[in-house]
């Protein structure tokens, strides 16, 4: 099998709702991402053979596979084809994922791969609640085999990330300290400019706009989600606006067009677990990966894993017994915002950055995702 080598992943800052972002269409959001990541490699843009990008929600401005569009509204190729993933959170990784195996196969030489979202624009869950239109309250209950399976319900993130707090014995405290460290960690990476290197102006927009100074005490005051959940808004992701885009090569390319790897993939992988837990996949997803590679989790120098709910990350702590020091080092989504489809390839560039500046060689990157599913991809720097 051909290696799939990561040239370059990029992100632009993340805007909270209502903020920088909130204003820019899609398209555009997605075409500056695509435009600040060719414009640091030496590479034609006519020499792309397809551009996946993720998108949840994809309805209006996000519709009509916006991965086409954005790549158009950057200006480049008309003969250069795009495709758009709804892998629910996962998308822009799953986006990856599919660029590496077709790479890997032999069926692409370059690819583009990333994902956008404007949750400003189109609120999450729009895509489910449209169908209400049409007579479908849910995209789940009505259909005979699920009510049979799975009962009827609620299905929701919130419900799930509930579940996992209970299951696995984790406290109101306990995601709260989580919470607060992922904004003084975020704060702190800003600070020290760990995400210059990542990150994509839009316009004078350059900084993350999510992190902020709170505090347990603060955390304390807030009103959980529902009666009885120990889920606040403080211990869960941020909605936000957002883009990323990363560019992996083969070594034909690498050779032909004169790229220099920062790494190369090492594994691709999806797993799946209950889809009423919903965000548990993590735990199989990353205990598959290691067991498919023969790499233990203590090989893992960097990690990042989605911060949907602090509950999510902490039952996979337990789990994995990974090292919390080396998880989510710069903050993560409580602090730093979840664009839904670009947030699989936004931790795919830090997760890189963040590899280069310890020096360190594996690098791991799950994400949990509606549906009861999760991605898993290792990377390995070049040395």
């Amino acid at each position: 099998m051909r290696e799939a080598y990561v040239i370059d992943a990029v992100r632009t800052p993340v805007g909270k709702r209502g903020g920088a972002l909130s204003g820019v269409h899609p398209a555009d959001l997605g075409a500056t991402a695509l435009r600040g990541l060719l414009a640091r490699n030496p590479i034609d843009p006519g020499r792309v053979d397809d551009v996946i990008l993720g998108c949840v929600d994809a309805i209006g401005p996000q519709a009509g596979n916006i991965a086409r569009t954005a790549w158009l509204a950057a200006g480049y190729p008309e003969e250069i084809p795009g495709v758009t993933v709804d892998r629910q959170c996962g998308s822009s990784q799953q986006a990856i994922n599919f660029g590496a195996q077709a790479i890997m196969s032999g069926t692409a030489e370059v690819i583009v791969a990333g994902g956008v979202q404007n949750m400003s624009a189109i609120p999450i869950s729009a895509a489910m609640l449209a169908g209400r239109e049409y007579g479908f309250d849910s995209p789940f209950v009505g259909a005979q085999g699920w009510d049979h399976r799975y009962g009827t319900g609620e299905v929701s993130q919130f419900h799930g990330a509930t579940l996992i707090a209970e299951k696995w014995g984790i406290s109101r405290a306990d995601m709260e300290r989580w919470a607060l460290r992922s904004h003084d960690r975020a704060r702190q990476a800003i600070a020290q400019g760990r995400f210059d290197g990542e990150i994509v102006p839009v316009g004078d927009f350059w900084i993350d706009q999510g992190p902020r100074e709170t505090s347990l005490e603060k955390m304390a005051a807030l009103t959980p989600l529902s009666d009885g959940s120990p889920l606040t808004a403080a211990v869960a992701s941020q909605i936000s606006d957002g883009a990323s885009a990363t560019l992996l090569a083969s070594q034909w390319a690498v050779e032909e067009y004169g790229l220099t790897p920062r790494a190369r993939i090492h594994h691709v992988s999806a797993r799946g677990a209950d889809p009423i837990y919903m965000l548990s996949a993590p735990i199989p997803a990353t205990r598959w990966a290691l067991e498919r590679t023969g790499l233990r989790i203590e090989d893992m120098d960097v990690i990042e894993i989605n911060e949907a709910f602090a509950s999510v990350v902490l039952a996979w702590l337990k789990e994995s017994g990974a090292d919390p020091e080396k998880v989510n080092v710069n903050g993560g989504a409580i602090a730093l915002g979840h664009p839904l489809g670009a947030t699989g390839a936004k931790l795919f560039a830090t997760l890189l950055n963040e590899l280069e500046r310890v020096d360190g060689r594996y690098g791991l990157l799950t994400i949990c995702e509606g549906g009861g599913t999760a991605n898993a991809t290792i990377i390995e720097r070049m040395s």
